[in-house]
């Protein structure tokens, strides 16, 4: 039997990158997975399919955490394939890098509306899914919100955001026995740093350059600590937010 054996985990933005490592981890651990995407269902399909080749439970369910309709679609697919939640991981998220002269209203809001107020109603919408023996979020942060790289303005600010967040409903939801961490990566390379131009030429090097341990991260650096958070390894630990950065933040 696995540590997560008999548990429910909803991990959004699980098509591909991070949340699908994530996913097969935790699936891998012994969880029921609800594989969430907002765009690609091919990739939820393909993450789906790899789980239950490997013998786990998962389902894909469609819904954009920045749209609290969808939100409720989530949950409502999530209670009728599993009845319950255990394990929230809010994995999706957006980025962007200008300098101030290219900030926009609409920039902010397309980050925010994903990372900052998509994880508070993912998580309230959780809420009433969690047995009385409670459970875990882990918020999937990361290092910006403390280097705060140059233009990186909006983006930093929506982790800095992430980051309070996890601190202030781990007060809030404890008396729930609902326990909530952040996990906060460096650079780890996805499909999404690729076409973002971010791995593979000097944004990577001076990356490594930076990095103690000598590399650009992998989402299978960041699946195994999530799935640690989520056990009952970690029943003593709340509030805390976890740098799963090869040392990149120090």
């Amino acid at each position: 039997m696995g540590k997560l054996t008999g548990k429910v985990a909803v991990v959004t933005g699980a098509s591909k990158g991070i949340g699908a490592a994530i996913a097969k981890q935790l699936a891998a651990d012994g969880a029921n997975v609800v594989v969430n995407y907002a765009t690609s269902r091919e990739g939820a399909d393909k993450v789906v399919a790899e789980i239950t080749k490997a013998g786990g439970k998962a389902v894909a369910v469609g819904a954009s955490v920045a749209k609290e309709a969808d939100i409720g679609v989530l949950f409502a697919e999530t209670k009728k394939a599993y009845g319950k939640v255990d394990i929230l991981v809010n994995n999706a998220g957006v980025y962007g890098f200008a300098p101030l002269e290219q900030v926009s209203a609409d920039e902010y809001k397309r980050q925010y509306d994903t990372n900052v107020l998509g994880l508070l109603l993912t998580t309230k919408a959780a809420l009433p899914h969690f047995p009385a023996e409670g459970g875990s979020v882990i918020n999937i942060s990361s290092v910006v919100s403390t280097l705060a790289p140059a233009a990186a303005s909006v983006y930093a600010s929506t982790k800095g955001a992430v980051d309070t967040i996890t601190k202030s409903l781990a007060k809030e939801l404890a008396s729930r026995k609902i326990r909530v961490n952040a996990i906060n990566p460096g650079l780890v390379i996805t499909e999404g740093t690729h076409s973002a131009g971010l791995a593979g030429g000097d944004f990577e090097k001076e990356a490594i350059a930076r990095t103690p341990l000598g590399r650009a991260g992998r989402p299978d650096d960041i699946a195994p600590p999530v799935s640690f958070l989520a056990s009952d390894d970690a029943r003593w630990i709340t509030g805390e937010t976890i740098f799963v950065s090869g040392g990149s933040a120090i």
